[in-house]
């Protein structure tokens, strides 16, 4: 029998950061993001042999290990063997060893929530084997301890959230953890028409996110005004964002999104640079109306708002840069597991 799970990566449009404690927890936040038809999967094969075999195609990574109820947390693997490690805790040793092999459609560092993506679907897998008792919400809450709590990695909650309920939602965020997903009902030519103005791009450098959000952390804690209020506006941004995909005025996505990339960048340092800022300024001119910058910033993925028929300019004007326009499409579905 083989356990399989995937999970959809998500793209942020509106609200990013505000996830992110301590200022959801003073001041709540709320997301506007969308799943995509880019994944991370899971699968997990009993052996008959006592050991373990982890396997990270995408990374071309592999480890084994004799069968242990814990797995050295040594920045090797450590989002497989911390799944392992809590599931083990929580629900009791496995009765076999196995092979965990997981693969990813996007890099890590690259703003489209793959780490956490990743996280839900091995613990899909595993409550797939186990036959574990959770829904929805409770294995995003689950993936978010693990890698917050078990871990130690800085981060927020819409990314757990965004791969295990899938569509497109808005999310609050709030105190003691408290998180509401609201599935929003967008008319499908609203949502077809922006699927095909969203360009999705990856400028083919990765960030570690940490720094940047432990620096926003930061600056929430030691009531930096700047940065404050520039994350209350990216909280009303995804208030905008929800309205105008509601009621179809799609015209105004672009300028909202440009609205965030202004706000963002006072978050925190180093969540823009010169090479974003050139991408930025070149699609825009290209006939962008508004773009984001994917994730915590620094690098990965952007996305632009490109309406009429712009798209085909921006993709001209960004080949200078050596990147990547990623195709993809919006999912309805989360995390999905099964057994064969």
């Amino acid at each position: 029998m083989i356990y399989r799970s995937k999970a959809p990566l998500r793209i942020g449009l509106a609200g990013g950061g505000t996830d992110v404690s301590p200022y959801c927890d003073l001041y709540g936040g709320a997301i506007l993001n969308a799943a995509i038809s880019l994944y991370a999967y899971a699968n997990i094969e009993p052996v008959t042999e006592k050991k373990i075999y982890l396997t990270a195609a995408d990374r071309n990574e592999y480890l084994e290990y004799e069968f242990a109820k814990a797995l050295p947390l040594d920045s090797k693997l450590d989002l497989l063997k911390g799944v392992y490690n809590r599931i083990v805790k929580d629900y009791g040793f496995p009765e076999t060893g196995f092979r965990l092999h997981t693969f990813v459609d996007a890099p890590a560092g690259s703003g489209l929530g793959t780490s956490s993506t990743l996280v839900v679907a091995i613990v899909g897998a595993f409550a797939e084997m186990l036959s574990l008792p959770l829904g929805e919400y409770d294995i995003a809450h689950y993936a978010y301890e693990i890698e917050r709590q078990d871990l130690k990695l800085a981060g927020g909650r819409q990314d757990q959230y965004a791969a295990t309920f899938g569509g497109v939602n808005y999310m609050e965020f709030y105190e003691n953890d408290k998180v509401i997903v609201n599935p929003l009902r967008i008319k499908s030519k609203y949502l077809n028409e922006l699927e095909n103005n969203l360009l999705l791009f990856y400028t083919s450098t990765s960030r570690e996110s940490a720094t940047i959000i432990k620096e926003q952390q930061k600056n929430v804690q030691q009531k930096n005004d700047s940065s404050i209020e520039a994350m209350h506006q990216l909280k009303e941004q995804s208030r905008m964002m929800k309205e105008a995909l509601l009621k179809g005025q799609l015209g105004e996505v672009g300028e909202i999104l440009d609205y965030g990339f202004q706000q963002k960048r006072k978050m925190a340092a180093n969540i823009s640079n010169s090479k974003i800022e050139e991408i930025y300024d070149a699609a825009k001119k290209a006939g962008a109306s508004g773009g984001k910058i994917s994730g915590a910033g620094g690098g990965g993925f952007m996305s632009f708002y490109c309406p009429g028929n712009t798209r085909y300019n921006v993709i001209e004007a960004l080949h200078p840069f050596g990147g990547e326009v990623k195709q993809y499409s919006f999912t309805k579905y989360g995390l999905t597991t099964w057994s064969v």
